[in-house]
């Protein structure tokens, strides 16, 4: 089963998505920004992704600036 960090709001992210179920593949979502994630699981997906923090952050929004 995939899961996706998804975002509404976001066109990449409701690509993706519309990719995934396209596709026909179970998928769980997880809203993060009504669902934030723990510390633990965002450790988790740093080593699964093998990226720095830096690179799961949305670097252009107001709020990162």
């Amino acid at each position: 089963m995939l899961t996706i960090y998804h975002n509404p709001r976001c066109s990449k992210s409701r690509q993706t998505l519309a990719l995934i179920e396209e596709h026909k593949h179970d998928v769980t979502i997880v809203e993060y920004l009504k669902t934030p994630l723990s510390i633990a699981e965002i450790e988790q997906l740093l080593a699964l992704l093998k990226i720095s923090p830096l690179a799961m952050m949305r670097t252009k929004e107001v709020e990162f600036k």
